[in-house]
């Protein structure tokens, strides 16, 4: 392409970024110089790194410290009704604060960024997505939506679904009750919080699959489970689980 050229579009690609989004990093407030840079930059982003050390082979939790990857005194005791849950990283520093940029200022942009960093943190983890058949988004109550005004683990999903090939089902998985926040309760009420809380609709449409479950945060893994549970009484065969963070 003649440099000529090439400067003029990168000169109207930021013109037209620069009406949508903030001229500068929301996070270290350093300008937006590159095409696509918006809200967060690269530096910002580069800097979330990947978790390296221990975590349980089945519920995904971190252990403190290095050391083989084995099960958790929990799921010992019995296993969850997912086949296995992973996260990229902590729930804290800047990736603690993009995600609260995402879920509560409204900056829907920021939902490829963290679909990008699960497909850096994990898309070589081959147990994760072998024969993965469709990727679910854990839902939200349609008033919750209508008051956020989008739902921060569809986004997600839907851009990982373009990254993997993956077909994104939606509206299968729906949440029936709209009950108070997690982040509001006690861990111990967390549980009971949700139980019963979703459902799956249209049955024959995902009965026999291998599903991926998306979300962004894992605190206590109460809404994994029970959305994992209400899909496996559906008929699914498999459910994996995957989030931004864990907390």
């Amino acid at each position: 392409m003649n440099p000529l050229l090439r400067e003029k579009l990168y000169s109207s690609a930021k013109f037209a970024e620069l009406i949508f989004f903030p001229s500068s990093c929301q996070l270290c407030y350093a300008l937006l110089d590159f095409p696509r840079e918006r809200v967060v930059c690269r530096s910002c982003l580069k800097r979330i790194t990947p978790h390296r050390s221990s975590y349980c082979l089945c519920c995904g939790r971190f252990f403190v410290g290095h050391g083989d990857p084995h099960l958790c005194q929990h799921c010992l005791k019995g296993s969850p009704p997912f086949s296995f849950h992973r996260s990229c990283g902590q729930y804290r520093g800047k990736l603690k604060d993009i995600i609260l940029l995402y879920k509560y200022h409204s900056f829907r942009v920021l939902g490829q960024d963290l679909a990008n960093l699960i497909q850096r943190s994990l898309g070589r983890e081959e147990r994760l997505w072998w024969e993965v058949d469709a990727i679910i988004p854990v839902p939200l109550h349609p008033k919750k939506k209508r008051q956020r005004g989008f739902n921060q683990a569809q986004v997600i999903a839907k851009c990982l679904s373009r990254l993997r090939g993956v077909e994104l089902v939606e509206r299968r998985l729906i949440k029936i009750r709209n009950v108070p926040p997690q982040t509001s309760l006690e861990l111990k009420d967390r549980q009971k919080n949700v139980l019963g809380t979703f459902r799956v609709v249209k049955r024959e449409t995902i009965k026999g699959k291998v599903v991926l479950l998306v979300d962004d945060v894992y605190t206590t893994g109460a809404t994994i489970r029970e959305c994992s549970a209400a899909l496996r009484e559906a008929g699914v065969k498999e459910i994996r689980a995957i989030t931004v963070a864990q907390a």
